[in-house]
């Protein structure tokens, strides 16, 4: 009896296991469309920064870079992260590697104005990457179906 049991229980296991298999190579998330809001300091170590990225690279690591749609919209406090990226490290090669995979960097021009801040003074922040307000962008944004995220 204990032999038919434990047989049955290691069936039990074996189908299983390959039910769970076939499920998770069967379930994608499919095409998504997302908006990332950073808008917070980084502080002296940039923990904010770096928390928000770990974020959207898991994001797009669980997606897949060709099924995604992702802006990230930086205004107020956190256009100091694209400012610091400007000096070489970990949060520069961060964006740079996010933005090889297809991933949008937009700047509040609002943001630029009152803290005094040039395109130059920006890593990779280009005319084309410049919205007028980071909010109103956002809001524009989710009226098209993106989903909203604030890591």
């Amino acid at each position: 009896m204990n032999i038919i049991f434990a047989g049955l229980a290691a069936l039990a296991i074996l189908v299983s296991g390959s039910t769970q298999a076939q499920a998770s190579d069967s379930v994608g998330y499919g095409k998504q469309k997302v908006v990332y809001h950073i808008n917070y300091p980084g502080g002296k170590e940039d923990v904010a920064y770096k928390r928000a990225l770990k974020n959207i690279q898991n994001h797009i690591n669980a997606v897949g870079a060709k099924n995604l749609d992702m802006k990230v919209i930086v205004h107020g406090d956190g256009i100091f992260m694209m400012k610091t990226a400007k000096t070489p490290g970990p949060l520069q090669t961060s964006i740079v590697s996010m933005k090889s995979q297809g991933v949008s960097i937009s700047v509040c021009a609002n943001t630029m104005k009152d803290k005094k801040i040039a395109l130059s003074d920006m890593h990779e922040v280009f005319d084309e990457d410049v919205v007028m307000s980071g909010v109103a962008e956002i809001s524009h944004l989710q009226e098209q179906g993106y989903t909203y995220i604030k890591p």
